[in-house]
């Protein structure tokens, strides 16, 4: 599922809006079925906003006023996504259901902010049956606030649930996937590109394609896909954007102001580094391509991307090892995106570096 695809969907959903989720979604629904849920989640999988959709609809399941049931008098299995409290939530303006995102300047969740998540557990529910905390991108938890927040999470209050989301569980500590019930909601069978996906790979396989002999091809390159991030970053901005609380709140508090402008800003970095791998992957499963079919293997069943053939067409001129140097050329530039390194700069010297 694209970003794209994630933000035509409502804001509001149910269970039953997430048929790619079948089997992950399935294990929550019994578990509240036999009223057997954890007390902590880790849900992982390829998108943060889908995370937080499936997180939210746990969130409104356990709360729901009119909640769907497997038999008249059974415990909740689905939300009716149209009660008050259904609607509160999904605004996140519960006052027992709440978040916590990495922060701006340091892109981290901190000690101060699990400081103050778990002041809000431990606080006799307002409203709500059971008070749901959910930290997005939980790998982006510090070591202090992550040593903080063990006994909470190993032994938290009657009546919550906590939810951590990531799509990067490798960086999270052990002590805290320990605690932790594992999702997995990266989806079932392979990952299908979008059609604008598709297009775009299309296009700039067919360009790379083409005699690579000057450093001015490489640049048009380095300009397709620096034009292709700038799209992402806009459409991720623009949704993340609508369904920020600054856009329906005017009057406010200039301190809760500004730490929704921080997490505004975190989530938009988050959600664009996400999408920027995701882009560069599909870029490395065509030099996959490519490297294969340098070695004879040019079988459909065994290329990502058989339809596209581009690939074919630069295999004919470098070599197996030139085809596996770029791999590993890939491989090299998204370590050095996932740090500080400036993004243009780790781009330009990758694409110098590939044989096309």
């Amino acid at each position: 599922m694209t970003f794209l695809a994630l933000y035509e969907y409502k804001t509001a959903m149910s269970f039953a809006d997430f048929p790619e989720q079948k089997q992950g979604v399935q294990l929550l629904q019994r578990s509240l079925e036999r009223g057997r849920l954890a007390h902590a989640y880790l849900f992982g999988g390829h998108h943060l906003a889908e995370l937080e959709a499936l997180a939210r609809t746990l969130a409104k399941t356990l709360n729901c006023q009119n909640p769907k049931r497997a038999t008249a008098n059974g415990p909740a299995i689905d939300c009716c996504d149209e009660c008050a409290v259904c609607r509160k939530i999904d605004a996140e303006n519960h006052g027992d259901v709440h978040w916590v995102r990495p922060e701006s300047k340091s892109r981290v969740v901190t000690i101060d902010q699990m400081r103050d998540l778990m002041h809000e557990i431990h606080l006799k529910p307002n409203e709500a049956e059971y008070k749901v905390a959910t930290i997005v991108a939980a790998d982006r938890l510090n070591v202090q606030a992550a040593n903080a927040f063990l006994k909470t999470l190993e032994e938290p209050p009657p009546k919550s649930i906590l939810i951590l989301l990531t799509t990067e569980p490798q960086r999270i500590l052990e002590t805290i996937i320990s605690r932790c019930l594992r999702l997995n909601f990266a989806g079932e069978g392979t990952r299908k590109l979008a059609t604008a996906q598709l297009e775009w790979l299309t296009a700039f396989g067919e360009m790379a394609a083409a005699e690579q002999k000057s450093l001015l091809g490489r640049y048009r390159l380095l300009g397709v896909l620096l034009k292709r991030l700038g799209e992402l970053k806009g459409d991720i901005e623009k949704a993340l954007t609508a369904r920020s609380p600054l856009e329906r709140y005017d009057d406010l508090d200039p301190k809760l102001r500004e730490k929704w402008e921080d997490e505004l800003a975190a989530s938009i970095e988050a959600e664009y580094r996400l999408q920027r791998s995701d882009l560069l992957a599909l870029l490395q499963w065509w030099l996959r391509d490519v490297w294969m079919q340098t070695m004879g293997l040019n079988g459909g069943e065994l290329l990502s991307f058989p339809q596209i053939s581009s690939a074919g067409a630069v295999a004919k001129r470098i070599s197996s090892e030139q085809a596996i140097k770029n791999l590993q050329v890939l491989e090299r530039m998204q370590r050095l995106l996932g740090s500080n390194v400036q993004e243009a700069l780790a781009l330009e010297v990758g694409l110098l570096e590939l044989s096309l």
